[in-house]
């Protein structure tokens, strides 16, 4: 089973790089985060014509995530996480996907910081993270895939001082992803590339992409049981490097 995590960066705008990816790659499971689309406006009729069942939790313009499965709907399990009940940011959905349990996440930015969105950062951290530990109780193969926001560690950016100032490198928020880890995940993407130096993101100013100046933000985390079925990871880079591509490229797993 090879499932992806993809950010598409506004799924109407980048519909067409979508099915491009789906008709090419043919992977059993898609992630995306940031659909910045309502729920009916979802391109719904476009997605199952190349193949794929589909639900999604969108919000118009902003934020947004989607779970696809090839030749299947996928069985929705949960979406939005509990602890804040005035939280109506579209950013988790929990699917179930030929017995395996994946979550697409699109964890909060935090910047500009100090100040609220950072806040909200590290509250939304914390309760994925108090969701997490529920599901390693289940003792099942659990994948969470998606766009977190956190650059792990020094060698998963092209530039620490580049980046020093920003959310997705502060110590709270390495900390908050270091505390998920600690619980029993697996960094599918670390295990695979330990020596780091694998980016899933490059900006589009300044020539990002063209200098290779990115970083990895994008994390598929496996539980126990599905660690013990990982074959594989990587980052479909080419396809940032396609026409109208969004900033990220697909990065996936796959499991025996």
């Amino acid at each position: 089973m090879r499932i992806v995590s993809y950010n598409v960066n506004g799924i109407k705008a980048r519909l067409p790089r979508l099915i491009e990816y789906l008709t090419e790659e043919q992977p059993d499971v898609v992630c995306l985060q940031e659909l910045k689309a309502s729920d009916d406006t979802f391109p719904e009729a476009d997605i199952r014509a190349a193949g794929y069942g589909a639900i999604w939790h969108g919000q118009k313009g902003f934020n947004g995530v989607a779970v696809l499965a090839r030749g299947s709907d996928p069985i929705e399990r949960q979406r939005g996480l509990a602890g804040e009940p005035e939280d109506e940011h579209s950013r988790y959905l929990e699917a179930e996907v030929d017995g395996v349990v994946i979550a697409s996440i699109y964890l909060p930015n935090g910047n500009p910081l100090p100040g609220p969105k950072f806040d909200y950062k590290l509250r939304w951290i914390d309760r994925l993270r108090g969701h997490a530990a529920e599901l390693l109780a289940e003792e099942r193969a659990v994948v969470l895939a998606g766009d977190y926001n956190v650059i792990p560690n020094d060698d998963d950016v092209y530039s620490v001082r580049a980046m020093q100032s920003d959310a997705l490198m502060q110590p709270e928020s390495r900390a908050g992803y270091r505390a998920l880890l600690a619980q029993g995940w697996t960094d599918s993407l670390r295990t695979r590339f330990p020596k780091g130096g694998v980016w899933t993101f490059w900006d589009y100013q300044a020539g990002a992409w063209q200098r290779d100046a990115g970083f990895r933000i994008d994390h598929l985390l496996l539980s126990p049981i599905a660690a013990d079925r990982f074959a594989d990871a990587g980052v479909d880079k080419s396809h940032r490097g396609r026409e109208k591509a969004s900033d990220h490229a697909p990065t996936w797993v796959r499991l025996r």
